[in-house]
This record gives C-alpha cells, sequence and structure tokens, in this order.
C-alpha cells in the first residue's frame, strides 16, 4: 500500500462541533458501523482485483455511490455555488466530485498487503450523526492512521451514508475541501471548479 500522511489529507476534509449528542439505542449504530465497514471491504478488494488505478477506480466509484452521501458533501463544500446551481450543473459538480474521490482512493490505496482496517467504535456525534472510530494497521499491529467516518441518513430519512471523514479526530475531509474550493469557486465559478476537479481526477488516473 502506498499510504502518506500527505496522501491520507487529500482525502480527508464540515468542521466537527465538539459537543455530542445524548446516546442513543445501540441498534442505531449498527448501520452506520456496517456502511464503514462494507466501504472499507469495497477498499480492499479494488486493491486487490483492481488492474492498475483504473481498475481500481472502476471498482471504487461504485462502492462510493453505495456508501457515501456524495450531492450532500458537494453542497456542503460548494455552499453557494450548489444553491445557486440548477439541476444539471449540480448533477455535474457531484460527478466531477466522485471522479476525483474515486481517482485519489485508486492512487491512494494501490495494496491490500499487510494492512488491515479494524473498527474501534461507534458513538453518537452532532448534528444526528453517528461516529464510527477506525484504524488502519500494518502486518505489526502498528497503526498507520486513525479515521472517524462521520455517516447520517439520507434526507429523506433513508439509508446511512458516509458524509466526512476525519484524519486523526480532528481534520475533516469537508472542512479541507471547501478551503480548496473557496478560491477556485470565486475565480472560475462552478464551471472552473467541475474542470479543476476533473484535472486533478485525469492526472492521477494518468500518473
Amino acid at each position: 500500500m502506498t499510504l502518506s500522511r500527505r496522501g491520507l489529507l487529500g482525502l480527508m476534509a464540515l468542521a466537527m462541533a465538539p459537543a455530542l449528542l445524548p446516546s442513543a439505542p445501540a441498534h442505531a449504530a449498527d448501520a452506520p458501523r456496517a456502511v464503514v465497514e462494507a466501504f472499507h471491504d469495497a477498499l480492499v478488494a479494488a486493491m486487490r482485483k483492481g488492474d492498475g488505478v483504473r481498475g481500481r477506480f472502476d471498482l471504487m466509484a461504485p462502492a462510493l455511490d453505495r456508501t457515501f452521501d456524495l450531492p450532500r458533501m458537494v453542497r456542503v463544500a460548494a455552499r453557494a455555488a450548489w444553491r445557486d446551481a440548477g439541476a444539471a450543473d449540480r448533477d455535474r459538480l457531484v460527478a466531477a466530485f466522485r471522479r476525483l474521490s474515486a481517482a485519489t482512493y485508486a492512487a491512494q490505496f494501490t495494496s491490500a498487503d499487510g494492512i488491515r482496517f479494524r473498527t474501534v467504535d461507534d458513538r453518537p456525534g452532532p448534528q444526528e450523526t453517528v461516529l464510527v472510530a477506525t484504524r488502519i494497521e500494518n502486518a505489526q499491529g502498528q497503526v498507520e492512521a486513525k479515521l472517524t467516518y462521520v455517516v447520517k441518513r439520507a434526507d429523506d430519512g433513508g439509508a446511512w451514508r458516509i458524509v466526512d471523514v476525519l484524519l486523526d479526530d480532528t481534520i475533516s475531509q469537508l472542512a479541507v475541501r471547501k478551503s480548496e474550493y473557496r478560491d477556485i469557486l470565486r475565480q472560475g465559478g462552478l464551471d472552473g471548479l467541475v474542470k479543476d476537479l476533473d484535472a486533478k481526477a485525469a492526472a492521477l488516473l494518468d500518473g
């Protein structure tokens, strides 16, 4: 596995409020934990079965659809640009975000040899979320990274989906994305952001 802290920062970015909600019933955390573990299973399968970075990308993209709430993540990261966009432009932005997300995982997670994903616990989080704490461990059982997944029900009350990932319990994927997108949107608007995401995805897949 090619995995560095810099690479993980590229994967990570909704800053989390420090207060936690009251404890939820035990069964409420079962589904969020299962979603995270299903994503990890898909990531391991992509590393083992994918033919190069593009093969891993082809496996990771549908896995993201099954486990992440990509439209919600883009809505949070793009903010006003999302609010002002029509349905077609929103779809373009989600598609570009999906491509870059899948390409990033495909480029960073290259081999499943000598690593494992371990779920540590799950607990209620802010704003009706569940925080699923996980570890990436090497063959010696040493922790290489601490990842906490923020899982939330869909807006319609349906399935649980991942809406953010925290590195070392502090660095939020969506917070990083919002910071990155702010200048791009100011200079190039939604079209500029789509082009930027597509260019970054292409560079990862061609690299």
